[in-house]
Order: C-alpha cells, then structure tokens, then sequence
C-alpha cells in the first residue's frame, strides 16, 4: 500500500493506493495530481 496526500488549496487530501498502482503512474513527491472524489472512494490521476 501508498499513502498519499495532495494539497488543494490550504486542505490536504490524503489517500491510500496500492503500491502498484503508485508505481505505474510513476508518482514522487511533487508531481501534480488530479483526485476523483466519490462518497466512498478517492481516484488519483497524475497530470
């Protein structure tokens, strides 16, 4: 598993992804992301 937090403004979303799916989207820390917020869910897509 990934942890991952992303900075919107002056919140921080933070959520967790499987550590394949953090390594083939290639993430490190800076890269900008977009997250898909559903009820019960959070998608990342990296930019």
């Amino acid at each position: 598993m990934a942890h991952v937090v992303m900075r919107a403004g002056k919140n921080l979303i933070e959520s967790v992804i499987t550590k394949r799916s953090a390594e083939e989207m290639k993430l490190k820390v800076g890269d900008k992301v977009s997250a898909v917020i559903k009820s019960t869910e959070v998608m990342l897509e990296k930019s």
